[in-house]
């Protein structure tokens, strides 16, 4: 390839390492816990009913990746339980391949329970101390890369807080895949309920030199710098908002800096943002696509869903966050952490006038 060729080629794709072509192994491995989920109608503490279903950062994902026609591998330990029958039967059904799960049985399925508090507002209740999730360890990630490198590894920041183990599979994985030339694609989606921002640092400052696309909330990225977590001074108004957005594009830097390929904030209602070296005009932003806002839950794992099925169809950064920002609507109009995941042939959906009836 001549220098202007790649550096074209960087540019295309926001700069970072290319993403390898189609191998025998999956598009994207992923793994983590996936617990059964429980919806209720209502305040847990006044009864009623709730309905039944399974979520994980990382499933949530892989489910958004397999509907728009990925191939896509799950690894997890889930309980020898009526519970994790449900979550391995569930992600099956919606065409993600399982083989590397495990039946732990000295530990259950971990449970999460949403409670619907406000129209706004939801809360989440974990019961997933000493669940089968938790004691993942590293042998399903070298099973995983032994029997084929994927195209993308995805890890979450929720994984290394879950355990010493889960958090060395983590890091396993994160050197398995630099010694196969698989592409890191992390999500820092950090969980306050897990570990303190310290502890997130701690792991994550690690791992910024071997990540190539990094995907976080504009709050999240000082936990990935060697500072970490720095207080906000709660100013407002305009000279806060231009402070906010100068601070947004230094830390941007300063990871690209580290060695990321690019960094990719999620905004919420305000869209999202790409960063990176490759990039002709400087950063690069997409407004969401407005929806009627049913249930956040999920939006950001379908986000991703979107951005990393662009990058394995070979967009560039304009059509990654296109397509993010779609599923990620996706998300927001459907109830559910996945349910409300798109086919591929259903992404032009949005655009159509309201009343429209598909037939």
């Amino acid at each position: 390839m001549t220098g202007h060729a790649a550096d074209a080629e960087r540019a295309g794709r926001g700069g970072g390492r290319a993403l390898p072509g189609p191998a025998a192994g999956p598009d994207v491995f992923t793994f983590g816990e996936t617990m059964v989920a429980l919806r209720g109608s209502g305040p847990l503490k006044l009864g009623g009913t709730m309905q039944v279903s399974v979520a994980g950062a990382e499933s949530n994902v892989a489910i958004g990746l397999a509907r728009l026609g990925h191939a896509v591998r799950w690894a997890g330990a889930v309980g020898d339980d009526e519970a994790g029958a449900l979550v391995l039967r569930t992600l099956r059904a919606e065409g993600v391949e399982v083989s590397g799960a495990a039946l732990d049985p000295g530990a259950p399925t971990g449970l999460l329970l949403f409670e619907p508090r406000l129209p706004e507002v939801t809360r989440v209740h974990y019961y997933r101390a000493g669940s089968a999730g938790s004691r993942l360890t590293a042998d399903a990630v070298e099973d995983a890369f032994a029997a084929a490198p994927p195209r993308v590894l995805h890890l979450t920041g929720i994984t290394p807080a879950l355990s010493a183990t889960a958090r060395s599979a983590a890091a396993r994985a994160l050197r398995l895949a630099g010694g196969h030339g698989s592409l890191v694609c992390l999500d820092v989606n950090f969980r306050a309920r897990l570990w303190t921002a310290e502890e997130a640092t701690a792991v994550l400052r690690e791992w910024v030199p071997s990540v190539d696309v990094l995907i976080a909330s504009d709050d999240e990225l000082p936990l990935c710098l060697p500072d970490g977590p720095a207080a906000r001074d709660g100013a407002t108004g305009p000279a806060a908002a231009g402070t906010a957005a100068a601070e947004l594009d230094a830390r941007a830097e300063a990871l690209l800096d580290l060695g990321v390929g690019e960094v990719v904030v999620k905004r919420g209602a305000a869209g999202a943002t790409v960063f990176g070296r490759g990039l002709p005009d400087g950063p690069l932003h997409r407004p969401a696509t407005p929806v009627r806002a049913v249930d956040a839950v999920g939006a950001g794992d379908a986000f991703v869903a979107g951005y990393l099925s662009a990058l394995l169809d070979g967009e560039g950064p304009a059509g990654r966050l296109e397509r993010a920002v779609t599923t990620g609507a996706f998300a927001v109009a459907s109830h559910g952490d996945w349910e409300g995941a798109p086919t591929r042939a259903e992404l032009g959906m949005l655009g159509a006038p309201p009343g429209t009836v598909v037939r």
